[in-house]
């Protein structure tokens, strides 16, 4: 006997893209993790191939794993998973904020567009620009979160999601250079709500041929963590 697929309809608005055209894979991560049992549950997300962004796709969801699909090609797979995530640790959000002045992606960016990372408007995308904290090994960056991306109840699982995505990939990148996001797993253990106050911490934790690898945060500004994220990058071939 098999369990039928609960399907349900997906159209991520462009606004949410990592590069252009893409939908920001941490959006994706929090979208599933919010399908997969919402809060508390650490939830494994794999990137099979790009998200296109103004696109009807198709959402399944069968007992402990969710699918998107463009037609018959899958696009994202995810997975609960029992351990809880290990994070970064706390950074004040004073200290996040100085932060920013060493974002790489001031000097070059090759997503400006992004949602969660790229050099857009105040109030369209977060604004989330990762700098080396002084006497440590990690990047921070105080994330003032804007009113335009919250609903009645705070702000969805899938922007907390994008927070915690792209500042993984700069704890590793110098100005010009990226990765596409392959993996990664979010908890999220508290709301995020507008007009908050809020720092986003990472450490790069290891690479492996093209494969680099990240923890992240979301901190209150009284030290309370909000979700952690665990990812996997894939770097461009030489």
């Amino acid at each position: 006997m098999t369990t039928a697929a609960l399907q349900s309809v997906l159209t991520v608005p462009a606004r949410f893209q990592g590069p252009q055209g893409i939908v920001n894979g941490g959006w994706l991560a929090g979208t599933v993790a919010d399908a997969l049992g919402g809060r508390g549950n650490a939830v494994e997300v794999t990137l099979h191939a790009p998200t296109p962004v103004e696109t009807e796709l198709r959402m399944e969801h069968v007992a402990n794993t969710a699918a998107l699909y463009d037609g018959d090609k899958l696009l994202v797979e995810g997975i609960l998973v029992a351990e809880d995530l290990k994070a970064p640790e706390y950074v004040r959000f004073a200290d996040a904020a100085r932060a920013e002045a060493g974002f790489p992606g001031w000097q070059g960016h090759a997503f400006p567009e992004c949602f969660a990372c790229g050099l857009r408007d105040p109030g369209d995308g977060l604004r989330i620009f990762p700098g080396p904290v002084e006497g440590t090994d990690l990047v921070a960056a105080g994330w003032r979160v804007p009113y335009s991306v919250a609903e009645e109840d705070g702000v969805p699982d899938a922007i907390v999601g994008a927070a915690l995505d792209c500042v993984t990939g700069w704890a590793h990148f110098q100005p010009g250079e990226y990765a596409l996001l392959g993996r990664i797993a979010v908890q999220i253990h508290r709301k995020v709500f507008p007009g908050g106050t809020y720092s986003v911490v990472a450490r790069a934790t290891g690479r492996e041929g093209r494969k680099l690898f990240g923890q992240s945060a979301v901190y209150d500004w009284d030290g309370t963590l909000i979700a952690a994220a665990n990812a996997t990058w894939i770097a461009p071939r030489p």
